[in-house]
């Protein structure tokens, strides 16, 4: 069978005595219906009580966002949009992002497109609604501009983001929680009451196609995660979203190539976001990477500096289910290797429960985080002039007067070194965020 259009056909939401539950409509050639859903349960400092036009265009953003997980199940070439009209620079903005967003997914799959005729988005009514003004919302209860909402996913990066900004006022936000997002919120003082938590829910059929043998592979999660915060700030009355995308995330992964695994995590991405959300959903949310400036290095740096969630933290995805270090994955060895300055060898093999440098079967991806084959490991590492870096900087901290590791032993590194001071000028923070950045590296 195949499948010429995708449509998106309703987006509903209620809000009762549990929260807000929120349900979207997907057709493929009205032969499959896909019928997602998210929650987000009540909290004392969340306001439902908003405008229906911008819960409207809030739901209605999520829903297209969400989209992109089933329209790659087909890859079909139509995607009609009913519930509101799209003008041309909407349409651009979208397309943008499924056709970068999805670039590993297109890369894996051997699927050859141009960003113009992979395929076309069409809405069934005019755009603009009802000209809702968007750059002039006074959507916030209590205007705290000086508030942030950080997103926990449980690795380093939002920790270090949370510690050093809990002084301006903080509210963490999980989405699906497991167990490192809810201990490090916990761990960073934070009870459930004041942790924000969105709960998502794929719908099955779409779990059972790819069983039976529909395309699968990687979307652009962060930039989903985008426009639930649009949602989650607003009902919080925070005016920041305060992510932990570092500069870093801008390296493509395979090399010579725009495929980036970290798309939408790239100071690209949150730029287009931002114009797009002033202009089309919300004026009102102030969204961007408070480690912009940031490497992977100095990042790790910073983290190694809170020992209280070195038994609690996690960003394997192969291990995230059972919520451990598999050990065995490329994103095990980086964040491994990224911290290996910084913490001393027994404390880090304590953390991920072996000694990895010593692992002879990972010099693959060994190889391919220290730039020796074509791509990256298609994971959120760092850049390969940042792992280089690192593993000198251990060699030379730790390795004088003691064994190298198997993988240590075989490294040899001639090129530039990564500074842990400078900072990346390109970003989105204020003056007052770009000195807590630089206190705490000086």
């Amino acid at each position: 069978m195949t499948f010429g259009e995708m449509v998106y056909e309703k987006y509903s939401y209620a809000i009762d005595a549990e929260g807000l539950r929120m349900e979207f409509v997907f057709r493929l050639n009205d032969k499959i219906v896909f019928r997602p859903t998210a929650s987000i349960p009540r909290r004392t400092f969340l306001d439902f009580n908003q405008p229906k036009e911008l819960m409207d265009t809030l739901v209605f953003n999520i829903g297209m966002i969400e989209l992109v997980s089933y329209w790659k199940s087909v890859c079909p070439k139509v995607v009609r949009v009913l519930p509101q009209g799209l003008d041309d620079e909407q349409v651009a903005f979208w397309k943008k992002i499924y056709f970068n967003g999805l670039g590993e997914f297109f890369y894996t799959n051997g699927i050859k497109a141009t960003q113009e005729d992979f395929m076309t988005i069409e809405s069934g009514q005019e755009a603009g609604g009802e000209g809702m003004d968007r750059s002039n919302q006074r959507i916030l209860s209590d205007q705290r501009d000086t508030w942030y909402l950080v997103p926990i996913g449980g690795g380093k990066d939002s920790v270090v983001t949370l510690e050093l900004l809990r002084g301006q006022g903080v509210r963490p936000l999980i989405m699906n929680p497991r167990g490192a997002t809810t201990l490090c919120a916990e761990r960073g003082g934070f009870t459930p009451e004041e942790t924000l938590v969105i709960n998502r829910r794929i719908d099955p059929v779409l779990l059972d196609l790819n069983a039976k043998g529909c395309l699968n592979g990687h979307t652009p999660f962060s930039a989903m995660l985008a426009f639930y915060t649009l949602l989650a700030a607003t009902l919080a009355g925070v005016r920041n979203v305060a992510l932990s995308n570092e500069n870093s995330a801008n390296e493509s992964t395979v090399a010579g190539s725009t495929v980036n695994h970290q798309y939408s995590k790239s100071l690209e991405f949150e730029n287009d976001f931002r114009s797009y959300a002033a202009k089309y959903v919300t004026g009102e949310v102030n969204y961007f990477s408070f480690l912009r400036p940031l490497s992977e290095l100095q990042i790790a740096m910073l983290f190694s500096r809170h020992e209280k969630y070195f038994d609690v933290f996690k960003s394997c995805n192969a291990g995230s289910k059972q919520d451990v270090w598999c050990g065995k994955c490329a994103k095990c060895l980086f964040a491994y290797i990224i911290l290996s300055p910084f913490i001393e060898p027994e404390r880090l093999n304590a953390i991920f429960g072996k000694a990895m440098l010593d692992d002879w079967e990972l010099r693959g991806y060994f190889e391919e985080l220290t730039g020796h084959t074509e791509s990256k490991p298609f994971e959120c590492v760092g850049t390969i002039s940042e792992v280089n870096t690192a593993l000198m900087m251990a060699k030379r901290r730790w390795y004088a007067d003691r064994d190298e590791p198997k993988l240590l032993k075989a490294f040899d590194y001639k090129g530039e070194m990564v500074s842990t001071e400078m900072l990346f000028k390109e970003h989105n923070l204020s003056d007052k965020e770009l000195e807590l950045l630089k206190s705490a590296i000086a």
